[in-house]
């Protein structure tokens, strides 16, 4: 094939190339600056006490949501759509997980990372390991957490909402698949003694980039806990993950 067979970018010189670089280094240098005074004004967001004792299934038996955190202080948590009906996760879910990176960086950071489906727990563990995953998964199964955090829609169980919209924004905003059953996202815990608060959530395309330890912790109260962020005074900080 020649350049005139596909579509492509218009060829130039390498002079005029570096110059048009250079324009759109400046523009994603304005969205780096951006990126970190959104994530500033996360880590200041308030927090919600959770006030229901959870419960969920899990290889060991029940747990709590304090015990998902596995002693760590933050816990981030994928709504990964697993319907009970369903004999197999949800195909975006499963890109999503199978994109997910080396997340040891997380546990340096006092943090955890898990899923959370509301298909019971075998159905959980034999996807898990058909697609041969190590990510700690756990079944809401019988419990609200999915409706509280709004990852399954049911009128007969609670009020529609999806990604901080109620049913009459959805159905304005003709948004597809959110009126009833599962939907995907991510929230964010912090623990305090024996209290648990729920301090993020993000839905939709909110979750898509979320795959790295450097991206879960921008979305955590403390952040990257590097001295480069604009964070509240006394937040830890971890000077290397070395």
């Amino acid at each position: 094939m020649t350049t005139n067979e596909i579509p492509h970018p218009p060829i130039v010189s390498q002079k005029q190339w570096l110059s048009a670089r250079k324009k759109l280094l400046a523009h994603e240098k304005e969205l780096t600056r951006h990126y970190d005074r959104v994530n500033a004004e996360r880590r200041r967001l308030p927090m919600v006490k959770v006030e229901k004792n959870y419960l969920f299934d899990a290889p060991g038996g029940e747990l709590s949501l304090k015990d998902i955190f596995e002693g760590r202080r933050q816990l981030v948590v994928y709504h990964f759509m697993f319907d009970p009906a369903w004999e197999k996760g949800c195909p975006g879910c499963t890109s999503y997980a199978n994109a997910i990176g080396d997340l040891s960086m997380l546990s340096k950071c006092d943090t955890t990372f898990a899923m959370v489906s509301r298909a019971p727990l075998a159905k959980l563990e034999a996807y898990k390991e058909r697609q041969g995953w190590t990510i700690p998964w756990y079944s809401s199964f019988g419990s609200d957490f999915n409706y509280d955090f709004h990852v399954t829609n049911d009128e007969k169980v609670a009020p529609i909402e999806y990604n901080y919209r109620n049913k009459a924004e959805l159905e304005a905003a003709k948004v597809p698949n959110a009126m009833s059953g599962e939907e995907h996202g991510l929230s964010v815990f912090l623990n305090i003694g024996e209290a648990v608060f729920h301090t993020y959530s993000a839905y939709a395309r909110g979750t898509e980039a979320l795959t790295d330890s450097r991206a879960l912790l921008d979305m955590t109260p403390y952040g990257r806990q590097q001295d480069f962020e604009d964070s509240p005074p006394d937040w830890p900080q971890k000077p290397t993950y070395g």
